[in-house]
């Protein structure tokens, strides 16, 4: 595995752009994954190709027809990535931007009266959209408390609050703030027993880059990727959406294919690039691994990439050589507890007495990149109700060391003492 692997972690840290330095700062220490992760180097020059090519897919001529099979071929991979054998995928703006029209389609199409169910722990992507459009179209919102101690929503939570005209879910699948993943396939069972044709919408942007995707499991009707925090760039999001969800009215152009559901040209590169990040996990899954199926290799990855990052939070939590974790200084308190086995990659506490943006700019003038949350419209759902003005967030991703962890838990020895 990675963590007993000292040249394959040099080999996945090689692969990625600005790894050990910021060309702002200089030498850093990136713990702000969540925020946006580090970026392939075969993502950076396939971008930079495709930015120069003028061509548009749908033309008469051997550039449009090459786009055109780029764009298969990312749709295809991306099918292989997120073990999907139906439904489509399609592309967009944002992730978040998709995740309104996914869930602003459904609630259109829903019968009037009817309900959507979401839980207080999301993001306001899914929430906002839930709350506003419900609205819109005459639906009741239905909310499900998250346990705030644990900073998660179970599938027994929405199971209380469910009734059989609950016609649109959403679920977050891992928090941005604590870091903490929701068990998809049991809330989405425990949503069908109760509402077996409720459409279905989560927001797995947080989750994407710390395992395995298993569509097919999940029995959902739509789910969201950010690709700049899975390893690519800026400028995009990905939707996936069920037949079910294919089918239902939504925005297109008059005379268009009826299960298109894009919206103008879209940039090949992208597609391109999202092809460089699943031939990368490819990679990783034969290093890890003896598979030589694709799809085999793939998941290997998600495993490597869930049981090391495991070992890196672990680390910051429990100490890591003769330096102490996060759970042995005084004054410190971790959100979401110290010993949750859900958490994936990413550790948010606070320090008593020491405001969390005073941290964040001691560990930055010390070289550690990290990110302070705040109680407001992205976090107070998760912070106000544990009466925290902010917390800071250490997040990490599977070319993080345990030598950098070192280096944050020497930072933080030296604040808290």
């Amino acid at each position: 595995m990675i963590q007993d692997n000292p040249s394959l972690i040099e080999a996945i840290r090689g692969r990625f752009a600005h790894v050990d330095s910021c060309p702002f700062q200089g030498p850093r220490v990136f713990f702000e994954n969540a925020g946006g992760a580090l970026t392939l180097k075969s993502v950076v020059d396939t971008s930079a190709k495709y930015a120069a090519i003028p061509d548009n897919q749908g033309r008469d001529n051997p550039a449009a027809e090459a786009l055109s099979a780029v764009t298969q071929k990312a749709k295809d991979d991306l099918a292989v990535f997120a073990n999907a054998s139906t439904g489509q995928f399609f592309f967009g703006e944002t992730g978040t931007e998709l995740l309104f029209r996914m869930i602003r389609n459904a609630c259109l199409e829903a019968p009037k009266g009817s309900k959507v169910i979401a839980s207080s722990i999301e993001h306001p992507a899914t929430r906002s959209a839930a709350s506003q459009w419900a609205e819109a179209t005459g639906m009741n919102y239905v909310n499900v408390p998250h346990d705030i101690v644990n900073g998660k929503v179970t599938a027994e939570d929405y199971a209380a609050l469910m009734t059989p005209d609950v016609a649109v879910a959403t679920i977050l699948h891992a928090s941005p703030v604590t870091g903490i993943g929701m068990d998809v396939v049991a809330i989405s069972k425990a949503i069908r027993s109760i509402s077996p044709e409720c459409l279905i919408i989560v927001d797995g942007i947080q989750h994407a880059a710390h395992g395995q995707l298993d569509l097919d499991a999940y029995d959902v009707d739509g789910y969201a990727i950010s690709p700049y925090k899975t390893f690519s760039r800026h400028g995009y999001g990905i939707a996936w959406i069920s037949d079910r969800l294919s089918d239902k009215r939504h925005e297109s152009l008059d005379g268009a294919p009826a299960k298109d559901w894009e919206l103008g040209t879209r940039d090949p590169g992208a597609f391109a690039a999202v092809s460089d990040v699943i031939a990368y996990f490819e990679w990783l899954g034969g290093e890890v691994s003896n598979e030589t199926d694709r799809a085999k290799r793939i998941a290997a990855a998600g495993r490597a990439i869930h049981e090391y990052e495991y070992e890196l939070t672990n680390a910051l939590i429990n100490g890591t050589g003769n330096l102490p974790g996060l759970r042995d200084m005084d004054g410190v308190t971790i959100l979401s507890g110290p010993d949750n086995p859900a958490r994936e990659g990413l550790v948010s506490f606070v320090i008593n007495g020491v405001s969390s943006p005073k941290v964040v700019t001691t560990l930055k003038n010390h070289g550690i990149r990290t990110h302070s949350r705040k109680a407001d419209r992205y976090s107070g759902n998760v912070l106000a109700p544990l009466d925290l003005p902010d917390c800071v967030r250490i997040s990490m991703c599977h070319y993080n060391t345990k030598q950098e962890v070192a280096q944050a838990l020497a930072v933080l020895k030296e604040i808290v003492s």
